[in-house]
């Protein structure tokens, strides 16, 4: 069968690459072309049918991958025309059906064109419906024919209105199960990237260049007051650089700064072997959950997004593994909470306080168990096949 994947940013490419590894295992003439990244490109090359047939990468996330209410409406030309170019690709290339991973500003527009056209549509991993928006439910009836979910407090809600969704478990767990951030000593990540042996702090940023401009200034000024501790003076900091950026989008911010270093390509080892974690909110958060390293989660956006977001966003929690534990596991620092002063403090407590750091772990595991094992990418594959040949 021929699988039209759209996915439009760093945590999609994520699943959108697991999801891939189950449609190649489970369909022997899966041809699957798709908008995501780096991982999803990669899994495409490794399949042994990569060549012919139209399959392939048609574009980067990195094109459009655009975050907040003022920068969605600075770049609205830019959207649309990914979208017109998008339809386009689908009536051209008629896929079996077309799935959609997150991304709802622009996937429900494909939504709603796929559904008109005929083609069977899928959506894996629910658009937030739950924190804001929630007139998007009508939109989930009308144009999906069957919607795949990742975590478990969404099956109650859907459920509640109307939708039967599926749930399967997590993709995360497969990605982490199965990755080298597991699977290898500290002294070999350290030897690998040619780092000093000593310890470290993880520094996440974010995936989109909004959200590095605004994070990195902070971080920087973290790393520097901690490191005037006389306790913390032999620390290092790694920031894990995201995919689909550069160099470039980090280097301005740390002229002048020492004991930083960027990696790129390794974020699940980074977070792993390292003392504790300053992330920015999303997918990592939940990612720095399952690799068991301590956290404080910062996220600041454009003041007008926030004050919009105020207004329609109803969730107690902005991190995914506190909305699955439904309780704070580790502390959230949000827009002017979100200093360097308040991140010092914070890392402290995680390295000084061990039963602060064991309240945190224990939370974690309850936010693993609720999540389920691994299995969940090639579960969906299987359930997306047999719901196509019903």
């Amino acid at each position: 069968m021929k699988y039209y994947i759209i996915a439009g940013e760093a945590s999609g490419d994520l699943h959108g690459s697991n999801l891939m590894k189950g449609i190649y295992a489970e369909d022997g003439n899966a041809v699957i072309r798709f908008w995501g990244g780096d991982l999803m490109a990669g899994v495409h090359r490794q399949s042994e049918k990569s060549a012919g047939n139209g399959g392939g990468l048609v574009r980067h996330y990195r094109e459009g991958a655009i975050m907040g209410f003022w920068e969605v409406f600075t770049h609205a030309g830019k959207l649309l025309g990914n979208v017109r170019f998008c339809k386009k690709d689908i009536l051209s290339w008629r896929p079996d059906v077309v799935i959609l991973i997150d991304y709802p500003g622009f996937n429900f527009k494909i939504a709603e064109f796929a559904h008109e056209k005929g083609f069977r549509t899928f959506y894996y991993i629910a658009p937030k419906v739950w924190a804001s928006r929630e007139g998007r439910i009508r939109k989930l009836k009308k144009y999906v024919d069957k919607l795949f979910i990742v975590f478990p407090f969404e099956i109650p809600y859907f459920r509640s209105k109307g939708i039967d969704a599926v749930y399967l478990g997590n993709p995360l767990a497969d990605s982490i199960a199965g990755s080298r951030a597991m699977n290898e000593s500290r002294q070999d990540f350290l030897d690998r990237n040619g780092l000093e042996d000593r310890p470290y702090i993880a520094l996440l940023a974010g995936s989109r260049k909004g959200e590095i401009s605004t994070m990195m200034p902070v971080l920087v000024e973290f790393a520097g007051k901690l490191r005037s501790l006389p306790q913390y003076a032999g620390f290092g900091f790694i920031i894990a650089g995201a995919p689909a950026r550069s160099i470039g989008d980090y280097s301005p911010y740390l002229a002048g700064t020492t004991g930083i270093r960027v990696i790129f390509g390794d974020t699940q080892s980074v977070i792993r072997h390292a003392e504790a974690a300053v992330v920015n909110s999303g997918t990592a958060s939940l990612e720095t959950v399952l690799l068991r390293t301590p956290q404080v989660v910062g996220y600041i956006c454009g003041k007008l997004t926030y004050m919009i977001a105020r207004h329609i966003v109803k969730i107690r929690y902005i991190s995914l593994g506190n909305l699955i534990a439904d309780k704070p596991v580790f502390r959230e620092l949000i827009q002017d909470d979100c200093n360097a002063d308040n991140i010092v403090a914070e890392v402290r407590a995680l390295i000084e306080d061990s039963g602060y750091r064991e309240r945190m772990l224990a939370g974690y595991d309850e936010i693993k168990n609720a999540l389920g094992g691994a299995g969940a990418s090639e579960a969906v594959a299987k359930a997306m096949i047999e719901a196509l040949s019903e």
